[in-house]
């Protein structure tokens, strides 16, 4: 058979028939809503990042190339072999025993049906009986669940993952902190931490690396209020956003939207530790995922979802080639970009946004060369191709 041509652009290679289309364009900016919300919504996101051959859509599928950078039908190359590992996935539930509402932009939320999208999922992987694990991406208690609740609501949610039959991981998001200190959430969570530090690393198999990031590490909700993070996540915003509302982005232009209270940062030793897990994976050939529950990369989430320091953390991550795919949640629409180095960057679409009789969960199947998402109803399948290392 002839070989296709080849085109090179930015990095990203391209079978000469491949047709680069959106998934979905960009429209009404999406936040993760908290109950400390301003009541007007911000003005729309005014700038995006340009990838792939010039489209600034929040997802892009290049489709019909012999290894599809980002195909939205779980099966490039066809599944001719056994995955390495599945895994599932799932993100933003945030429960609550209270009636349904929507978001400050109007956006509905059913917050005791979400529970229910869980319990769905955790039937659905056992049933697959083949997962090695499942990650929670964050957020599974609503920060409207009265105060009073927040302790049962999440043991409530965290006996439902314990159904699932094998271990979970999993990581802090804004609303969990909302209902309860981490000081409480890293145990019942049975997240490995070190003096409430919620970052960490694992490897299922020898191949592959998975790294876990505390988004909130940084941040001014979580820790007591005398310490030096919270102080330094109030000084950062003091100086970054001069709004009386911090979780405001008003006036605030292009990136600097990111600068919201319900967001946070990576530390500085959170930094020098991912640079030296990245160096040892480099040196054990292991390829490495990305979780965090922030998104770290504009052109898979709206601005205002961002990790403060999102762009530190990815000059950390292109110092090496071990990296392949960057997964989130907290921006409830979902998305997908793939940056200047090839690396693939997908939220995942919230569990909470699920009207009764939907779902969004999913399993990972991992292979040499590629991530396949198998999504469930709301949350979107996509392969995600690995680009050669020769090519970087």
């Amino acid at each position: 058979m002839k070989a296709m041509p080849t085109v090179y652009c930015s990095k990203f290679r391209l079978h000469q028939n491949a047709v680069v289309y959106s998934l979905r364009s960009t429209g009404s900016p999406r936040f993760d809503a908290s109950y400390k919300y301003p009541k007007q919504p911000p003005s729309p996101v005014s700038t995006r990042r340009r990838r792939l051959i010039g489209f600034s859509h929040r997802r892009r599928t290049v489709l019909n190339a012999s290894c599809t950078m980002g195909s939205t039908d779980g099966s490039a190359g066809a599944q001719e072999k056994q995955p390495l590992f599945s895994f599932g996935v799932i993100s933003d539930v945030q429960y609550a025993d209270i009636p349904d509402g929507r978001s400050f932009i109007g956006i509905p939320r059913y917050y005791r049906h979400s529970i229910i999208v869980l319990q769905r999922a955790v039937q659905n992987w056992n049933h697959h009986q083949k997962l090695k694990f499942a990650i929670n991406f964050g957020d599974i208690v609503d920060g409207f669940c009265p105060k009073i609740q927040s302790l049962t609501a999440v043991k409530k949610v965290v006996n439902e993952f314990s159904k699932f039959n094998g271990p979970v991981y999993h990581m802090i998001g804004n609303h969990c902190l909302y209902n309860l200190p981490r000081s409480e959430l890293i145990p019942l969570l049975k997240i490995p931490s070190h003096n409430d530090h919620a970052y960490f690393d694992f490897t299922p198999t020898p191949e592959y690396r998975f790294i876990v990031l505390d988004g909130y590490d940084i941040s001014a909700i979580g820790w007591p209020q005398d310490h030096p993070n919270t102080l330094e996540a109030f000084n950062f915003l003091r100086e970054k956003n001069p709004n009386s509302e911090k979780n405001s982005p008003s006036g605030l232009v292009g990136l600097e939207r990111r600068f919201l209270k319900f967001n946070g940062a990576v530390g500085k030793k959170q930094l020098e530790w991912l640079d030296g897990i990245l160096q040892e994976a480099s040196e054990l050939k292991q390829k490495v995922v990305i979780c965090c529950h922030l998104p770290l990369d504009p052109g898979a989430s709206n601005t205002e979802a961002l990790l403060w320091n999102y762009d530190e953390v990815m000059d950390v991550i292109h110092r090496y080639n071990c990296v392949k795919v960057c997964l989130a949640g907290h921006d409830h629409k979902g998305g997908h970009s793939i940056d200047s180095r090839g690396i693939h960057h997908r939220v995942l679409e919230a569990a909470l946004e699920c009207p009764p009789g939907t779902d969004a969960f999913g399993f990972v199947n991992v292979y040499d060369d590629r991530l396949s998402l198998i999504g469930t109803d709301r949350m979107q399948s996509m392969d995600m191709c690995f680009q050669p290392q020769s090519d970087l």
